[in-house]
């Protein structure tokens, strides 16, 4: 027997190394989505067990005097009981090709198709199969590289339970007589409610892969029909679209009746296109309007307590967090370190209008940015921009001790958030905002007492950015406090500034992980520059117009006349 080679061991240990590093980091994920995979395949036995089928065929294919067109064998012995008084022997042809079919014959082939001896497992295989297909897509949808992120558990968690009820309506619906037309299916599937959800709490993008996997799981639960894979695949699609620029809870409104109006035209489409009649069409239109009007409404009172359990930072949300007069963090804010408090008001404008320029998610970017030095709450007068007219606390102080306190001001404020109980989208950008950069300005103070000093005790202890709206917020968080030493801010000298920052950024290794690309920094630089030109241009002087130093000297003449007339 040949042996393997070097090479051949290498690439299996490295093969196997790196699945087994995959599972163990993921183990919680591929344990959902096993069990998903389950109750899955449970719901469809369940189903194979309650069809009306005979072997491969449903007994709605046959009826008394009919010719047989086939011949079917019995495959186990079946007891007479009260409800089919009459037996069948393991091997006996219940009906014969080519021969009427008896009501004994008949008789017999409904006791077949209501025993669960009976099952297509045909068909339940070939359905197993596609759901295995369908898995393999979930994987493929939701990598890092599509999806352009990690998913988290609790997204995995939600979106298979989701995923659960979509397919048990979808399974089961047709065993009412309501239902049973491949048109009313659609009536009773809460397909548009599950990716409102999901397109609200988990963003857009997951919005859509998620309407596919829903879309092609109802095309197996429905047998393979097509027009509740489409209509599903189109309802979904355009709810999610219609929500994708709702700012405020009453929008959800318009959303559902907006909704339900494309829900009427796209049945009405599918009816036309698969020539069907419109006898049915009294009870579906009402229906399927309903259920996306119903759908959106349901959204909405869902989303509070999912908002609270899951903590995502869905729309609503984060326009509740950007509320300035309703927010005690950012009132206090406001009232214990103003500077502060205009400075991230500013950056906040500054990484929505880049975010906007580049397609990242500028409300949270912009709410981030609101509470990304929420740190400095604790010692706001270590912080510059809070003490212009006060002296230099840092002036007496070691540099040491100086960075430990501008350091600690990311780790207040990620207990801050904490306790807040904000979103991880929004501490993972206060984590982030400063990266693992240097504090160059204490780091040179101290190496011109000490050159040993080492550079890793003047890091912040954060880790560079991991998302697009944590990089803009960390370039417009830089950007904004630098400009304010530029002399004659010019939009040329703003622009060359801004470059030199993040250049700086790039070389400093605080870019690599959040993919940004080279044409989008220079986007985020055109928004930066742009508003910052308005922020600082220059005016008219006034005819009029006193330089304020000047009129307060003016002023203590004219009352020192005044108290020498009246001394006088």
């Amino acid at each position: 027997m040949k042996q393997m080679n070097n090479d051949e061991k290498g690439f299996f240990a490295d093969f196997f190394g790196t699945l087994f590093g995959y599972v163990k980091k993921n183990w919680k994920k591929i344990l959902v989505f096993s069990l998903t995979f389950l109750f899955t395949v449970a719901l469809i036995y369940l189903d194979a067990n309650t069809s009306e089928n005979v072997a491969s065929y449903a007994i709605g294919e046959y009826e008394v005097g009919q010719i047989a067109d086939r011949t079917i064998y019995a495959t186990k012995s079946l007891q007479a009981d009260e409800y089919f008084p009459i037996s069948i022997e393991e091997g006996e042809k219940v009906i014969r090709k080519g021969f009427p079919i008896t009501e004994e014959d008949f008789l017999k082939l409904r006791k077949m198709s209501s025993s669960p001896n009976y099952i297509d497992y045909r068909a339940f295989a070939d359905k197993i199969l596609y759901l295995m297909l369908l898995a393999s897509l979930c994987i493929l949808f939701y990598s890092p590289v599509l999806i352009n992120r990690v998913v988290e558990l609790k997204e995995v968690v939600l979106e298979s339970i989701l995923f659960l009820i979509v397919f048990s309506f979808a399974t089961f619906g047709d065993k009412s007589a309501f239902f049973q037309s491949i048109y009313a299916l659609p009536v009773i599937i809460p397909s548009a409610l599950c990716v409102g959800l999901v397109a609200i709490l988990f963003g857009q993008i997951s919005a859509v892969f998620f309407s596919i996997i829903i879309s092609m799981g109802i095309l197996c639960a429905a047998n393979f029909e097509l027009v509740p894979f489409l209509f599903t695949l189109a309802s979904t699609l355009t709810f999610t679209r219609i929500v994708r620029n709702i700012e405020h809870r009453i929008d959800m409104v318009f959303s559902s009746i907006g909704l339900a109006v494309f829900n009427v035209i796209y049945i009405l489409t599918l009816k036309v296109i698969f020539n069907d009649n419109f006898i049915d069409a009294i009870f579906i239109l009402p229906g399927i309007a309903f259920n996306g009007f119903l759908s959106g409404i349901l959204v909405l009172g869902l989303l509070t307590p999912l908002e609270a359990i899951l903590n995502t930072a869905s729309v609503f949300r984060l326009m509740d967090l950007s509320d300035h007069q309703n927010t005690p963090m950012l009132r206090k804010l406001f009232l214990t370190a103003p500077g502060t408090y205009q400075h991230s008001l500013m950056v906040g404008q500054l990484a929505e209008s880049a975010c906007n320029k580049i397609g990242a998610n500028a409300l949270l970017a912009r709410v981030a940015s609101y509470y990304h030095d929420i740190g400095k709450i604790e010692h706001p007068e270590y912080f510059t921009e809070n003490n212009i007219e006060s002296e230099n606390k840092h002036t007496d102080l070691n540099p040491s001790l100086s960075v430990s306190v501008i350091k600690s001001h990311v780790r207040l404020g990620v207990e801050k958030a904490r306790q807040m109980y904000l979103p991880k989208q929004v501490t993972d950008i206060i984590v982030e905002h400063h990266g693992n950069g240097v504090i160059t300005f204490f780091y040179n103070a101290a190496k011109e007492k000490d050159p040993s000093v080492s550079i890793e005790d003047y890091k912040y202890d954060g880790n560079p950015p991991t998302t697009k709206e944590s990089a803009v917020v960390m370039l417009a968080d830089s950007v904004e406090a630098a400009c304010k030493t530029l002399d004659k801010p010019t939009a040329q000298r703003l622009e060359k500034f801004i470059q030199q920052i993040i250049n700086s950024k790039i070389e400093s290794h605080q870019l690599d992980d959040c993919a940004l690309t080279f044409g989008e920094l220079t986007k985020i630089k055109e928004a930066f520059v742009d508003i910052l030109a308005a922020y600082y241009h220059g005016r008219i002087k006034y005819q009029n117009q006193k330089d304020p130093d000047e009129e307060k000297n003016d002023l203590n003449d004219v009352e020192s006349n005044s108290m020498g007339e009246k001394n006088e």
